[in-house]
């Protein structure tokens, strides 16, 4: 045998048998992966604290676990979930334990509608303490004394969520602050002298303002055009807190001299600012910045400057921190996109922790679920776009899977290193996630942000197939088999993709996705009033000249275009995108012969809270997906069916 034939017989030697044993590791990580219904997935809780009580025996939690959101105790050292209101219907959101006793107050909508209302718990039963019909209300704060209780509400005007205060004893209430023009109530200084008010110059910048209530004078507190956010008064009310981003690409926390106007940059943070806010007593500052999708936080002693570090929990950090009244305990959210958040109590003094919740279900095995990985691509101009990666464990060059590019909502909100049971049972069932930032996207600074201004349904949906391109290029991927879906504005993009570009995507997802941009841009709550400049000015005014470019981007009048299969999912009492968005896309679908599936939901809003509404939602994405993405549907779980 010559040497060039045995070098051909030995390399092909060499790739039979690396194939092989590609194929039998992949065949290996695919047995010793299990395979969880989406009961089991949805059976993992969302759990809250919602704060200690008075004497700190007690920890108030929001949870999911009955199906719906209902709200419980534990103690605070850890225990049982002791349940305190049994709602089968309307999600119950639980606000505090009072300031001095053990009433509670919460909050409750119908089924959606995001008409809030307040309510108080006690020992005679519940209350409605904002029981007005079609009045939005929203909880602001308990007075430092805690004697009353701030809130919001439109019940003067629909547009305006004006100041009020209610007194615990009686419960009587009194308008604080008549809201006027466009401007929205932020917060009060602690001694009730001070208040901040922001109007949006456009959905990036927006003025701040500080008014004195004992003399009604109203001062602007920023000097440039800029993104400008009221985050906290000191203790002593001589000094405002606020985010801004005059003369940075991305929000820091600054400083505003109450008595002289003087303004002082106060962190130097690389990436944006979450959140900063005094504790109750002013002893500590807790400071959250967004980075790359992940929120980190800091906590510092004041007086001494000194950084409070809080312990690596199970191989997660603390993503949050409430503290008690007295500043003696913390209440700690912890978790990752591979671990659903739990909540621990924690000790100042001891430097002890306890964990409260216990959310995972137990059939699943936590090195099941995969972490998402933040990765970059170019788009087809050169920008980066930032993403999260969930690739699933049973990939591989000689198993590819199928894939989807997931769009959040928005416009202008961003994808996150959070846990999505929706997520982890796709990717434990061989479907990897690319949950792209497309510019737009919050959190990258205020270039990026700004960049589809007016052009929305173009460069940001060019970004999404820069996203698929990636996918396909990865070796695990079946780069033939890459669909889209998103909620809200990524259900928009889902269906702009499907009719200005019919041929990019395989499949597409639509939950509640806006179609008709002229006519959601009319029917926007009368609530968001104050920002419907800022909107018009990012998306176009639907009543001049623009709406020939809204109507231009609205995929419902080129519903001819479509020739994928179509999932559309959507809540019948939903606010902000109405049901008929979504009936009249999938009437204009059908037309063309296109398989298209519809599942409407009676009781929900913008988003889907109950259990058995989510599973049922996510259950119907997998078969729809095995069928027409992954044309696997002889291969469905008994269990899913």
């Amino acid at each position: 045998m010559n040497k060039a034939l045995l070098f051909i017989v030995s390399a092909c030697m060499i790739s039979f048998y690396s194939c092989k044993e590609e194929k039998n590791e992949a065949i290996a990580a695919s047995k010793s992966i299990e395979h969880y219904t989406i009961e089991q997935f949805m059976d993992n809780e969302s759990a809250r604290a919602n704060g200690f009580s008075s004497d700190k025996s007690k920890v108030l939690i929001t949870s999911n676990r009955s199906g719906i959101n209902n709200m419980y105790s534990t103690p605070s050292k850890g225990g049982e979930l002791t349940p305190i209101t049994q709602s089968d219907s309307s999600s119950v959101y639980g606000i505090s334990y009072f300031p001095k006793d053990d009433r509670i107050l919460f909050r409750m909508d119908g089924n959606g509608d995001e008409i809030f209302k307040l309510f108080v718990k006690d020992e005679n039963g519940i209350k409605a303490l904002t029981p007005l019909e079609g009045v939005r209300t929203s909880f602001r704060g308990w007075a430092k004394d805690g004697k009353s209780f701030f809130y919001g509400s439109n019940e003067r005007d629909p547009q305006f969520l004006d100041h009020y205060e209610m007194n615990i004893e009686d419960y009587t209430s009194k308008m604080i602050y008549k809201v006027e023009n466009t401007r929205d109530f932020n917060a009060m200084s602690d001694d009730g002298k001070y208040i901040t008010l922001s109007e949006a110059i456009n959905t990036n910048d927006s003025d701040l303002y500080i008014v004195n209530t004992e003399t009604n004078e109203q001062k602007k507190v920023n000097a440039t055009q800029s993104s400008n956010g009221h985050l906290d008064f000191s203790p002593d009310g001589k000094t405002l807190y606020f985010s801004t981003d005059a003369g940075a690409e991305n929000s820091y926390v600054a400083s505003y001299d109450i008595a002289t106007g003087n303004i002082k940059r106060v962190t130097n943070n690389e990436w944006p600012v979450y959140s900063y806010y005094f504790t109750q007593n002013g002893t500590y500052t807790i400071f959250f910045t967004n980075e790359d999708a992940k929120t980190v936080m800091k906590v510092t002693e004041v007086a001494t400057g000194k950084t409070i570090d809080f312990p690596e929990i199970d191989g997660q950090s603390v993503s949050s921190a409430s503290f008690s009244r007295d500043e003696t305990m913390a209440l700690l959210t912890v978790g990752n996109s591979a671990k659903p958040t739990n909540m621990y109590s924690y000790d100042m003094n001891t430097k002890k922790y306890y964990q409260l919740t216990d959310v995972l279900n137990k059939d699943i095995n936590a090195d099941d679920l995969v972490e998402g990985k933040v990765v970059r691509f170019k788009s087809f101009d050169g920008v980066e776009i930032p993403a999260i990666y969930y690739q699933p464990k049973q990939a591989s060059a000689n198993n590819k899977v199928p894939a989807l590019v997931l769009v959040h909502g928005g416009p202008g909100g961003q994808s996150r290193l959070n846990f999505s049971s929706r997520t982890q049972y796709l990717v434990n069932h061989g479907y990897a996630i690319l949950a792209v930032n497309n510019r737009g996207s919050s959190g990258y600074g205020k270039t990026f942000y700004q960049m589809d201004n007016q052009n929305h349904g173009d460069k940001d949906l060019k970004d999404c197939i820069a996203g698929k391109d990636w996918l396909a290029q990865q070796e695990v991927i079946d780069a033939d088999k890459i669909g889209i879906m998103g909620g809200s504005y990524g259900g928009f993009m889902t269906m702009a993709a499907l009719t200005a570009t019919p041929e990019e995507f395989k499949v597409g997802v639509n939950y509640f996705g806006v179609t008709n941009w002229v006519r959601t841009l009319k029917s926007i709550p009368p609530w968001w009033a104050s920002f419907k400049d800022a909107l018009y000015d990012e998306m176009g005014d639907p009543n001049t000249a623009d709406s020939i470019r809204l109507k231009q981007i609205s995929p419902l009048f080129h519903t001819d275009k479509v020739t994928k299969p179509l999932l559309v999912l959507q809540g019948a009492q939903d606010p902000r995108v109405l049901q008929v968005e979504s009936d009249e896309i999938v009437a204009g679908v059908r037309k063309n012969g296109v398989p298209v599936e519809y599942v409407l939901f009676e009781d929900e809003g913008h988003g889907f809270v109950k259990k058995e509404n989510q599973i049922e939602a996510t259950k119907k994405v997998k078969e729809f997906l095995d069928q027409y993405l992954k044309g696997d549907t002889n291969k469905l779980e008994k269990t899913d069916l």
